[in-house]
């Protein structure tokens, strides 16, 4: 069913929907939200009219796990940073994403939550915000990877509380669940309407057994600064790898740059997992794109230095990756060109999945009556031409 009269009108789109592609179709869109989807519907009346010429037509891309981009990361504390990132993550295809920080003091930390307050009524033409994602600084020193050593420790309870009291923001929060006091968060955040998430940790599969049933229901950057099979005394114990494969419900966020992971483990995960349980994550710090060479993890004033080469940042030394240069645009490629899965199952990943995971499904992740008009379009080489915000073009190859 088409809508009488439209502020924009998609004509011959190949439209990714829940129930599966509809070739030549149009879509219509009235005061930021979807209207009507159709194979007909050509001369229905809009005010503006963008031909999609076969292309796909997508729901825009959700990234629930981000630190920066264009030069800019969460942690610089400005304004501008959050609404840099924002522009520069909706020319890739992001339509919403949930800005994450870095392993700091609380004193910074309850900055960088004010400023997302101050950022988000003046983010117009950029990525919308789903609300913050702590990463840190509760983790297991062992698995820190580029966190920041000076700040890692065990939970603490006054300290969690009083940050959730002076904001209202955070929607994630990532932690290691073997550590101290790490049951008791998990159960807090769960309280809250927080998503408590499994990450740079050396948990057992006994703890995240447990961990699951107290919140954590979700693992983040899957492989990457977290336990496998590890031996103890003698005895060989399964890790948060295998607890991530074994729970069935637990879902699992990737970084498919096609660096972090090969495609063997993308394959692997995707195999084990399926779509409905995995979102597809940049983990982009300030140096995506942005050209390669020297840049910064974190502030710009006390960060740790990288290397950007070869797609990836690394430490200095090249030892170790340091960060993702990610856009969503490429997982979504990479998943298609490196993993074999259908286009359709890729941007699944992409939209559908991590709307469901941050609990915002009910107004985007999938293209639907009544649903946000956040859209891409993309040629069948997963070149992004078009992305869409609230039914307004925000960039236009």
């Amino acid at each position: 069913m088409m809508t009488a009269d439209a502020d924009l009108k998609i004509i011959n789109a190949r439209i990714i929907t829940p129930g599966g592609i509809i070739d030549n179709s149009v879509l219509t869109v009235r005061d930021g939200k979807i209207t009507g989807i159709g194979a007909g519907g050509a001369d229905t009346p809009a005010k503006t009219t963008l031909d999609a010429g076969g292309k796909y037509l997508s729901p825009g891309f959700i990234d629930i796990h981000v630190h920066g981009g264009g030069g800019y990361d969460f942690m610089d504390n400005s304004i501008e940073a959050y609404l840099g990132i924002a522009r520069l993550h909706a020319r890739y295809g992001t339509t919403a994403f949930t800005p994450t920080t870095l392993s700091c003091e609380q004193e910074s930390l309850l900055k960088t939550l004010e400023l997302y307050e101050q950022a988000e009524p003046l983010n117009t033409d950029g990525a919308r915000f789903l609300g913050m994602h702590i990463e840190g600084p509760y983790f297991s020193m062992e698995q820190r990877g580029a966190q920041d050593p000076r700040f890692i420790r065990e939970p603490d309870e006054a300290e969690y509380k009083e940050i959730l009291q002076k904001s209202a923001v955070v929607k994630r929060w990532s932690a290691a669940p073997e550590l101290k006091g790490a049951i008791a968060f998990g159960s807090y955040m769960r309280s809250q309407g927080i998503l408590p998430s499994i990450a740079h940790t050396n948990a057992i599969y006994e703890d995240v057994a447990e961990a699951y049933e107290n919140g954590y229901t979700h693992i983040t950057h899957f492989y990457s600064c977290m336990s496998g099979v590890s031996r103890r005394n003698a005895y060989r114990y399964a890790g948060v790898v295998e607890a991530g494969y074994l729970i069935d419900d637990m879902t699992v966020e990737i970084i498919a740059d096609g660096r972090h992971l090969p495609p063997a483990l993308l394959k692997l995960v995707y195999k084990i997992k399926g779509p409905d349980k995995i979102a597809l994550i940049t983990d982009a710090m300030r140096a995506a794109g942005m050209p390669p060479g020297e840049s910064v993890l974190g502030r710009l004033d006390d960060g740790l230095k990288v290397i950007v080469e070869d797609g990836v940042a690394k430490l200095p030394d090249r030892s170790a990756f340091a960060g993702s240069v990610a856009t969503t645009i490429q997982l979504v490629k990479n998943m298609i060109t490196l993993a074999d899965v259908p286009v359709i199952d890729a941007v699944k990943m992409m939209t559908a999945t991590p709307a469901k995971i941050m609990k915002v499904s009910d107004r985007m992740g999938s293209i639907a009556v009544g649903k946000l008009a956040d859209l891409v379009i993309f040629d069948d080489d997963i070149n992004l031409h078009t992305t869409i915000i609230g039914g307004k073009v925000v960039y236009s190859v």
